[in-house]
């Protein structure tokens, strides 16, 4: 009887998530026909989609399996030269590889088949690099990863790759989230679709790892990440999980990396630096190790405080003839990092912990049922 009971639970709990999550698409969907396309909400649910994907599967690594990998980074610019390089429209390629005759590549490809092989081509570097690399461990392996990033980006702006990279010039006039908009005959948009899109981008492939992390594979990969020893001993093949688990990982970093260049319309590799890597090891430390939705929520809050709520703190204020003191460029980082440090104090398992959506409105139906029954 209680097993039906819990299962009843987690089904209402499971469903009543679905719903929160639907409802949300429709109020972006709806805000994007009403308010003006130069809004800066729609910049930060663009960039936090991005982020939230890649901060997910950093989290699938390191929070669900246990691996200390930083070299999301490197698989970001991976996914998103590779989209890139095969979006690019034929015509324009003179214009982007004008000192390499146009380039090596001389096709292009639908955008999300340029996406799915941004993933693959990601997935597979990352195989090449787990044979060595995963016979390491924490801090090994981190720096490790991280060094290789590093090498990708100093490799895709080599001249001798430039008919195919563009060297170290950008890549661009490749499609971008503006073309997923709906215009009319006279060219003009009839239908906002360039932030939900790429909302249901981010949405599809999180749900995929989701489902992932809640397979017999998945409960596989925190056997390993809580005891290693203990996971072999229950025939859990430790080599095999771990290289698979770091090769979704990087695939989805690679999908990530194509959303980026959508969003940022142009593509330079010494733009993936190692600042970025941390920016998303940030975000999976605020969020809750171990919590996708905790991934989720602290990207859309971490762009929105680092892009739009402290702006002014970069700009002089006047009140009156009075100038405020300390605004000006730069103090927006200043304040940003003192409310970084403030939430990982008071938040020391972050946001979330470990719990997801579901967990807490289980919680909430507890508390309903207690209060009810008193």
């Amino acid at each position: 009887m209680e097993r039906n009971i819990n299962r009843k639970r987690i089904d209402s709990a499971t469903i009543i998530s679905a719903a929160i999550v639907l409802c949300l698409y429709i109020a972006v969907f709806i805000a994007e026909q009403i308010l003006p396309s130069t809004s800066m909400l729609f910049t930060v649910l663009k960039k936090g989609a991005t982020y939230a994907l890649v901060a997910v599967s950093m989290n699938l690594c390191n929070g669900f399996t246990g691996i200390f990998s930083l070299g999301q980074a490197g698989f970001m610019l991976i996914g998103a030269y590779v989209y890139g390089i095969f979006t690019i429209p034929v015509i324009s390629r003179a214009d982007v590889y004008q000192y390499y005759s146009g380039g090596l590549v001389q096709f292009t490809l639908p955008v999300f088949v340029a996406m799915l092989l941004a993933g693959l081509a990601a997935a597979f570097f990352a195989f090449l690099i787990g044979l060595p690399v995963l016979r390491l461990k924490s801090d090994y392996l981190a720096i490790a990863t991280l060094g290789f990033a590093e090498i990708i980006r100093a490799l895709f702006q080599w001249d001798k790759l430039g008919p195919v990279t563009n060297g170290s010039n950008m890549l661009r006039l490749f499609p971008t989230f503006n073309d997923f908009n709906i215009r009319g005959a006279d060219g003009q948009v009839t239908v906002y679709l360039s932030t939900l899109v790429p909302l249901l981008i981010s949405g599809v492939c999180i749900g995929a790892i989701i489902l992932l992390i809640n397979s017999t594979f998945g409960r596989a990969l925190k056997a390993i990440r809580d005891d290693e020893i203990a996971a072999e001993a229950m025939g859990v093949r430790l080599a095999s999980h771990k290289r698979l688990a770091f090769c979704i990982s990087s695939f989805f970093a690679g999908v990530g990396g194509a959303m980026l260049a959508m969003y940022q319309t142009t593509v330079q590799a010494k733009s993936f630096t190692t600042a970025m890597t941390y920016e998303i090891l940030l975000i999976v430390v605020i969020g809750g190790i171990g919590s996708v939705t905790g991934s989720c929520i602290s990207s859309f809050l971490f762009v929105a405080a680092s892009e739009w709520w402290l702006r002014f703190l970069d700009q002089k204020q006047m009140i009156g003839n009075f100038e405020v003191p300390l605004l000006r460029n730069g103090f927006r980082l200043v304040v940003f990092s003192i409310i970084i440090m403030i939430v990982v104090l008071f938040f020391r398992r972050g946001i979330m912990g470990t719990r997801e959506l579901p967990d807490i409105i289980r919680g909430w139906q507890r508390k309903k049922k207690g209060g009810a029954s008193k």
